[in-house]
């Protein structure tokens, strides 16, 4: 095993899992940018005080496909540095589980903006499997209730309009500074404070390498930005850590 290879933290939003057949949400042909109302959908606001925003919500998810999504060569290429002994953490927007579906360790993967693979309740905070709430939408339930107190339910995910999880990422800011390498895939870094750890990065001394279909706020301060499609250039890139790592 590798003992002296550098800490490499890997940022990942929506863009990384587009392959896998789920879309993003600000790309050219993304959710919110061909249906605007959609956004209403993942607000906080919206979602507790409307119930056919709810009923709307609770289809999309029926529909969406995401339980059954497979993680592509990206998602592996991740598993596979970190099974090489290199030492790997990501900091992923990203609610799918699919870092996880490919091989990392959960330990390794800091959620910063939830799961989708589970449901919450508002009220008790009883969580459970999405997959058991989706099961009574295909059942009739348009708005499926807490079974043991009868609040909302939500998925476990940070909705707009609620603060990210502060343990995690006080967790995901002490992996940024720890880091010598920090890659950004797949993201607008526009999403805050997710954003920010890029710019916390390149502000440690870490090198700072952006892998994004469109410019961010932060190529200006990147040690290097690709533009190739994530699916061929981050297993490249990957490659090239382990062989250093190695050599």
């Amino acid at each position: 095993m590798i003992t002296s290879a550098p800490l490499v933290a890997v940022l990942t939003g929506a863009g990384i899992s587009t392959d896998s057949g789920i879309p993003d949400y600000r790309g050219p042909h993304g959710v919110w940018r061909e249906d605007p109302d959609a956004e209403k959908l993942v607000t906080y606001e919206y979602y507790m005080n409307d119930p056919e925003i709810r009923r709307r919500a609770w289809q999309v998810r029926r529909r969406g496909g995401l339980l059954g999504a497979e993680p592509n060569g990206a998602h592996r290429a991740i598993a596979d540095l970190s099974r090489s002994g290199v030492p790997v953490r990501v900091l992923t927007q990203n609610v799918d589980g699919l870092h996880q579906r490919a091989g990392l360790p959960a330990r390794k993967v800091l959620e910063l903006h939830g799961s989708a693979l589970e449901t919450v309740c508002t009220g008790c905070g009883d969580r459970g499997p999405m997959d058991a709430a989706l099961a009574r939408v295909e059942a009739g339930e348009a708005d499926p209730r807490c079974l043991p107190c009868g609040g909302v339910l939500k998925p476990a995910t940070v909705m707009f309009g609620q603060h990210l999880d502060p343990v995690v990422l006080a967790d995901a800011v002490a992996v940024t500074k720890a880091c010598q390498v920090f890659f950004a895939v797949g993201s607008t870094l526009q999403v805050h404070p997710a954003a920010g750890l890029a710019g916390l990065a390149a502000g440690a001394g870490a090198r700072l390498v952006v892998v994004n279909a469109e410019p961010t706020p932060y190529d200006d301060v990147a040690d290097e930005v690709v533009r190739e499609p994530i699916g061929t250039a981050l297993p490249r890139l990957l490659s090239q850590v382990r062989e250093a790592a190695e050599g």
